[in-house]
């Protein structure tokens, strides 16, 4: 059978089953819609936050990123896992015997302000929201590619799939589908690597394939670096940023971790303080099975890659290649015109290739806007986990199967964080401030209605991207270290602090990350380009600058708080009490 229709079928038995746990799992009170009636176990809720997490970013573009930027791109691997750590140790315990529904409900109680919940639910939105846009271009790659369907059709079934089990469960019904989604996204991930680790270098297990040696005794690494060499690459094996710009990358992507908000309210979910603890371990053990084999897929992904196409005739490359240029995620532009590619180090075109609907003489598709240097090929990382399996040659269920994984990777981190805007406005906003006397009814309905102009907003950006995914996603783990760690980590060991310190913080550090973003990494359409590196303060990327906005923030809220009145008494005791991690009830949004 064709990749095609091996695809519609693996994609059709896995979206029924989404479905089917929706129904299954439908939420009848808010307790239920906020935090599946807080009964979650912990190996369920260790595998739905893994799901939650392991976003489209971490199934397609993380070894896409690595595979480009070779050691560059570990500041992602120990950022992303080192935000666990955090996460278990300084964050889930308390937050759980606080025993609130969201993070701006706990910002809002603990800081005894609605204008602390308020610039809480705000910083929520906007870091959920640049999250979000990163997993429904996930979703249109898959869809355009694997499925043959434009690419906003194929957003459009994945906000329709996604409104049905966020719609109807809430995070019980999510939970319980990120269940199914972990085993289905951790099983397309992995089949494929084994199969190309034991091609490739007779080891089956890819983390010891990636160091292993090749067919003439050559360790694969080397082979990698010496290839990079010759096309005038940076060794695959030797990093370009500096020390201080990998710091920060890796500390913000670690605090951004711990303060993300759609991570956060998992562990509202399970019964007990201890059971938020063993959840956070088991997910951490979940996440690690996919975390340390991206690297070797990312080894494997960009070997076969320069040994497929460099200086190879157009004429006899593979059909996947012919079949992603369909997409526009990979273009050829015979410069010299001797009808070979000619791969090596830099800009195949200026951003991504504008097609003129023509052929050449190779039957290439024509680009418009093919400059730059003399490297003729344009790759979008992206797409170097779901091409994987064509370029290695592998069977086409499994190249199904990759696709039918990354749907669930992206799919199941958009339902988290739809729910987070979702309670953010119809809990954080309508029942604690605008309407405090809702009915539990109007509460749960306003929590639907919320979900769908969400999913509508979300769906806009997978048409519209902003950027390639975990260049996006990078940014809302900025983004929310920026904003969210220093007022939550202060309020769990800071007595002092108080409303005032936190708002001014929040405010300052997530205006700060913004700016930065803007100005040095998206630009102002229409109005102003990115500024180039060589302006960035301090050398800092805007990836790590998160960092840099997490320390002006908690600088700004330790100063303003010791400038302005103390908490009360009894916000004090409730510190001193979350700080001992037993004993606590159920979540409650009272």
């Amino acid at each position: 059978m064709s990749v095609q229709v091996w695809t519609w079928i693996l994609v059709g038995i896995t979206f029924a089953l989404y479905f089917g746990i929706a129904i299954w799992a439908r939420a009848g009170s808010t307790k239920d819609f906020y935090v599946a009636g807080g009964g979650v176990s912990p190996l369920a809720n260790g595998m739905a936050t893994a799901a939650d997490w392991m976003s489209a970013a971490s199934f397609i573009s993380m070894a896409g990123l690595i595979s480009f930027m070779g050691y560059d791109g570990s500041v992602f691997l120990m950022g992303w896992t080192g935000g666990y750590v955090l996460l278990a140790l300084l964050l889930a315990p308390y937050l759980r015997k606080f025993g609130k529904f969201t993070v701006p409900d706990f910002i809002g109680d603990r800081y005894y302000s609605n204008t602390a919940r308020t610039v809480a639910v705000i910083c929520a939105l906007i870091v959920s929201f640049t999250y979000v846009a990163g997993q429904m271009r996930g979703v249109g790659i898959v869809f355009s590619q694997f499925l043959q369907v434009d690419i906003t059709l194929g957003v459009i079934i994945g906000m329709a799939v996604v409104l049905v089990f966020a719609f109807l469960g809430g995070m019980k019904g999510i939970t319980y589908t990120q269940v199914a989604q972990y085993c289905v996204l951790i099983f397309a991930f992995m089949v494929p690597a084994f199969f190309i680790s034991m091609q490739m270098t007779g080891n089956i297990i890819p983390q010891i394939g990636m160091g292993g040696t090749v067919e003439d005794g050559t360790y694969l690494l080397e082979k990698l670096d010496a290839l990079h060499t010759q096309l005038g690459f940076n060794e695959y094996t030797d990093g370009s940023k500096s020390t201080w710009d990998v710091f920060a990358i890796t500390l913000a992507l670690m605090v951004g971790t711990a303060g993300l908000p759609h991570v956060i309210v998992r562990f509202f979910t399970v019964p007990k303080v201890k059971d938020a603890r063993k959840s956070a371990g088991l997910a951490l053990l979940f996440i690690a099975i996919l975390y340390t084999t991206a690297p070797a897929i990312a080894v494997f992904a960009r070997t076969n890659l320069i040994e497929t196409v460099s200086n190879n005739p157009y004429k006899e490359v593979p059909e996947w290649f012919k079949n992603w240029e369909n997409t526009g995620l990979i273009a050829w532009s015979d410069k010299n015109g001797d009808g070979k590619i000619q791969y090596v180090n830099g800009s195949a075109t200026e951003g991504k290739p504008k097609y003129t609907g023509e052929r050449g003489v190779n039957g290439e598709r024509l680009v418009s806007n093919a400059s730059g240097s003399e490297n003729e090929l344009y790759v979008d990382r992206d797409i170097m986990v779901l091409a994987n399996p064509e370029i290695a040659n592998l069977p086409n269920w499994v190249v199904a199967l990759v696709a039918a994984g990354g749907l669930a990777a992206a799919l199941s981190t958009a339902a988290g964080l739809l729910l987070v805007i979702s309670t953010s406005i119809s809990h954080d906003l309508i029942k604690k401030q605008i309407k405090p006397n809702i009915s539990e009814k109007g509460e749960l309905l306003a929590a639907r209605i919320s979900i769908l102009f969400a999913i509508i907003i979300a769906g806009l950006f997978g048409i519209y991207p902003p950027g390639f995914v975990a260049a996006v996603v990078a940014l809302a783990f900025g983004l929310a270290a920026a904003s969210f760690f220093p007022a939550i980590i202060l309020g769990i060991f800071d007595k002092r602090m108080n409303r005032q310190g936190a708002v001014a913080g929040m405010i300052v550090g997530i205006t700060l990350m913004l700016i930065y973003m803007v100005v040095y990494k998206t630009g102002l359409i229409g109005v102003m380009e990115p500024r180039p590196k060589e302006e960035w303060w301090f050398g800092t990327s805007p990836e790590g600058f998160g960092t840099i906005a997490m320390i002006v923030n908690v600088v700004v809220s330790v100063i303003v708080s010791r400038m302005t009145p103390e908490p009360p008494k009894e916000v004090q005791e409730i510190v001193e009490d979350i700080r001992i991690p037993s004993g606590a009830g159920e979540a409650s949004h009272h």
